[in-house]
């Protein structure tokens, strides 16, 4: 995994963590172990229906979810994901999340696994703040997986971009033939620290403009 920061003003430390893998069985072939062989992207096209959109990082009509057209990844656009800090924040800006609940329809004979995940926004903190990017991931019918954290220090101003990657390896994949939808748990917080309460600090993911998406790389394979 590695943790980029572009057109920043300060520097800023970053602890790296490695995404967990997904926490649902694979199917077993006749010799009890998954198909083997990685594949190339399905031609089907690939439909995604976005089932559920809960959180305070994403209210109703600011997220949408777009496929590649060579069915490689598939990109999430928020546009009032913003978690906040200062004098004109209210206290519960601090944190925001969202939860949406995706189903993924994929031809008959292959199956996926989220291969990386890359996060992106924008990030300003005061000398003495503090803020926190957190995803999990898993599918319906499962525990959640445990969450990955991505925490920064202030004084930081600029793009901040973060990316949890599995090693092939250790992918599981959904099962061949069965449709579980892949739930994605992500959170933002901004904590003032030490610094002046009343300064603002605030971390977005995404942007305003809708410029800057969160991006979920598929790895495929032949059931």
């Amino acid at each position: 995994m590695s943790v980029k920061l572009t057109r920043a003003s300060y520097a800023t430390a970053v602890a790296l963590a490695s995404l967990l893998a997904l926490s649902l069985p694979a199917p077993a072939s006749a010799t009890g172990s998954p198909a083997d062989t990685s594949s190339s992207p399905p031609n089907d096209r690939i439909v995604i229906d976005v089932d559920t959109v809960n959180g305070s990082g994403c209210p109703a009509g600011t997220a949408n979810v777009r496929v590649s057209p060579d069915n490689t990844e598939f990109r999430i656009t928020y546009r009032r994901y913003r978690a906040e800090v200062g004098s004109s924040a209210d206290p519960t800006d601090l944190r925001k999340n969202c939860q949406i609940s995706l189903d993924i329809h994929i031809p008959q004979g292959f199956t996926f696994a989220i291969a990386e995940a890359e996060y992106r926004g924008f990030l300003h903190l005061e000398r003495g703040a503090s803020a926190l990017e957190r995803a999990s991931y898993y599918f319906m019918g499962q525990s959640d997986t445990a969450h990955v954290d991505h925490p920064f220090t202030g004084p930081f101003h600029g793009t901040w971009e973060t990316t949890d990657s599995t090693p092939v390896a250790e992918l599981v994949f959904a099962p061949c033939g069965v449709s579980r939808n892949l739930n994605i748990n992500t959170e933002l917080r901004v904590n003032s620290g030490a610094s002046n309460p009343a300064a603002r600090s605030f971390m977005t993911m995404g942007s305003t403009e809708g410029s800057i998406d969160t991006i979920y790389h598929f790895h495929w394979k032949q059931c």
